[in-house]
């Protein structure tokens, strides 16, 4: 009962957090040099053909009346018409292509625990070890390589050296979209792998010389237990903050990565649309990549207070 109150209280408080990401992305747009009215009509309109398209997109109206028909028809899924590709709706633009995307965050963040836990399991249980000097080394290492040259690597080295995976496109069918999707997902797995490596070690570290970890030990519980059944649990409550910082941090970086793999996902569209000054476009999307950053960091937080109950009863 306790949990579900929670989870209604972080619900309600989403309420005023996601008008106000609505209004700062509005507004961001209204402060971008330009008028749209001369991008869509070309350079050579006239002030009365300028003025026209002002009162139909209803430029002319004051800026509250105008956010309020931004949010009135945002909440029915209308987010404009592109200047890039006359006719075609912004909406069905940008979610035509937001699985590719949602496909490389989920598969992307997979692969980095997968990765993460094992790693740091190994190098808190062995201490000093050389096996825990070479899992400290890997943040060393990753920590200052940027995502489009790791992805370019591992295109040269697994596409086209080795020709295991493709390195391009989001592929057909099931099949498809999991062969495709496992290099540049690699590719932002590897970007978050120093900071949630080093997180959770040191967390598990701290854990192991708890007072009810060594208990545990004295009542001849098996070490797989211990660590799996006590440790990872406690020390995953930090580690799991982190990695929704993580995951915030890599729906805005998802832009660069899909670039270099062409994955035509929502963070490629952006890169066409900033190129090509197409604003509603950007605006949809820039909405789109806050609101999935809001929704990671409330599912943190329910995460968070599932596995730590002081959360939620505080």
């Amino acid at each position: 009962m306790q949990y579900a109150l929670y989870v209604v209280r972080r619900l309600l408080t989403l309420v005023p957090v996601l008008l106000g990401i609505t209004f700062v992305v509005f507004l961001l747009l209204k402060l971008i040099p330009g008028d749209p009215a001369v991008t869509l009509l070309g350079v050579h309109a006239t002030p009365a053909s300028v003025a026209e398209l002002h009162k139909q997109m209803g430029l002319d109206k004051p800026l509250y009346q105008q956010y309020l028909s931004f949010l009135g028809h945002a909440l029915q899924g209308n987010l404009g018409v592109s200047y890039q590709y006359r006719g075609v709706s912004v909406s069905s633009l940008v979610f035509g292509n937001l699985a590719p995307t949602l496909w490389l965050i989920v598969v992307g963040m997979f692969f980095a625990i997968v990765i993460t836990v094992p790693l740091a399991m190994i190098s808190a249980n062995k201490p000093g070890s050389a096996t825990d000097g070479a899992v400290r080394a890997i943040p060393l290492i990753g920590i200052g390589l940027p995502s489009f040259w790791v992805g370019v690597m591992l295109i040269l080295l697994l596409g086209l050296k080795v020709k295991i995976l493709p390195v391009s496109g989001f592929g057909e069918g099931f099949t498809g979209h999991v062969q495709h999707i496992i290099l540049p997902a690699l590719t932002i797995a590897l970007a978050q792998l120093p900071i949630l490596i080093r997180s959770l070690r040191a967390s598990m570290l701290e854990v192991l010389v708890s007072d009810y970890i060594v208990t545990a030990k004295a009542k001849g519980l098996s070490r797989s237990r211990v660590m799996f059944g006590h440790a990872l649990r406690n020390a995953g409550v930090a580690s799991v903050t982190v990695l929704g910082v993580n995951l915030a941090y890599l729906i805005g970086s998802t832009v660069a990565v899909e670039k270099v793999f062409a994955l035509n996902g929502v963070g490629f569209e952006m890169y066409n649309a900033i190129l090509g000054r197409d604003l509603p476009v950007v605006q949809a999307i820039t909405l789109i990549f806050a609101v999935l950053v809001v929704m990671v960091n409330l599912l943190t937080d329910l995460a968070h207070a599932a596995l730590d109950p002081r959360v939620r009863l505080g």
